[in-house]
């Protein structure tokens, strides 16, 4: 598994990987810089979006989603990478910032990545 620090952005081509809100409003947090650096698009926020992809975190009113409602979005994910293996993934701590979540309830759930994707460096003695 290949690690980065949490908070660093990729140093070549990757799609960066962000905790959405169902309304897309990418205006705080790693959504701010997925709108900003990787042109992730206001009003999607679910999926390929720009070089970007939005893992739904919250509701389209701001609250926070269920850790099963998450799990679905992980899911989608990580369909969309293994079909995409011409990509890279740059994941960041999806969900353990502004939705609250801790590293423990989500990094487990993207134990099954394929190779492409690359990790906070937090998240990694959860995949050992």
């Amino acid at each position: 598994m290949i690690t980065h620090k949490d908070g660093t952005l990729p140093t070549s081509p990757a799609i960066f990987v962000f905790g959405s809100n169902l309304a897309g409003r990418h205006g705080a947090g790693a959504a701010k810089i997925a709108r900003l650096r990787f042109g992730a698009v206001p009003g999607v926020g679910r999926g390929r979006t720009g070089d970007a992809y939005a893992i739904p975190t919250k509701n389209a009113h701001l609250g926070v989603l269920s850790l099963e409602e998450v799990r679905r979005g992980v899911n989608d994910f990580l369909r969309y990478a293994k079909d995409h293996q011409e990509l890279r993934f740059f994941v960041t701590r999806v969900g353990c910032g502004l939705a609250g979540f801790t590293n423990q309830e989500i990094a487990p759930m993207f134990r099954e990545a394929t190779e492409n994707c690359y990790f906070p460096e937090e998240w990694g003695e959860f995949f050992i």
